[in-house]
């Protein structure tokens, strides 16, 4: 969580604290306000893996839902950051491409680690991750999404003190659990009657999953979705989950 207020910056470390299964990590204070994070395991195997970044100008926040093992989302929470930070540099600031080249560098590297790996280890190839990353640059947001964890935005007018939080959501959800992705799949495999299936009570993707967009990009899938906007005031707090 992203909550606006006028606090200077401190570089945090943060603490883990918790049963075993639950850990969270109190308020800290990042470039554009402060951030919390709260993480409850579901599996023996902890799948998924989330990140906070910040600097004195800019914030980034990632969560990677893994599936099939953990080693995509691990791999993405290894590197994403640091190709955001390379093309931030080379090209003059955060923007939507270059948020891009980061997941397709990223994605690059994990299929190439997937194939020098596949003859000793061939389960990585049934291997994923969902991707949400927000960022923060320079007064504007970017949220950057595969799969279907979701960012939520909460808005109020601070200057009216009755006013009340209004959610507005910042990503798509990429699931074929939706009838209009459904129909996106499986136009986009017509020689496939099975691409999508009715398993178990739910869509899913070859029997197998229900994201329609994921790392690594294999089919059927596609690039990150990416959306801007100018942050404000009236921005009171960001959810990604």
């Amino acid at each position: 969580m992203l909550r606006s207020c006028c606090r200077p910056l401190e570089r945090c470390f943060g603490r883990r604290s918790g049963d075993g299964l639950f850990w969270h990590m109190d308020l800290k204070p990042h470039a554009s306000g402060d951030f919390s994070i709260a993480v409850v395991q579901a599996n023996s195997s902890l799948e998924d893996q989330s990140q906070v970044f910040t600097s004195p100008s800019a914030t980034y926040v990632g969560v990677y839902d893994g599936h099939g093992g953990p080693e995509a989302s691990r791999f993405v929470n290894k590197h994403l950051f640091s190709y955001l930070q390379k093309f931030s540099t080379e090209y003059g600031g955060m923007s939507a491409d270059v948020i891009k080249k980061a997941f397709n560098a990223t994605e690059e590297d994990f299929v190439h680690l997937v194939k020098q790996s596949l003859p000793l280890r061939p389960q990585i190839a049934s291997v994923g991750s969902c991707c949400l990353v927000g960022a923060i640059s320079d007064g504007e947001l970017f949220v950057a999404n595969l799969g279907d964890s979701r960012a939520v935005l909460g808005r109020r007018d601070l200057e009216d003190p009755k006013s009340t939080v209004v959610a507005e959501r910042l990503s798509t959800d990429h699931n074929v659990s939706c009838e209009e992705v459904r129909k996106e799949v499986e136009s986009l495999h017509p020689d496939d009657s099975a691409v999508v299936v009715y398993c178990r009570g739910v869509w899913r993707i070859k029997g197998i999953i229900q994201e329609s967009h994921a790392l690594p990009l294999g089919a059927p899938s596609h690039a990150a979705e990416v959306k801007s906007s100018m942050c404000s005031m009236h921005e009171i707090y960001m959810k990604i989950s």
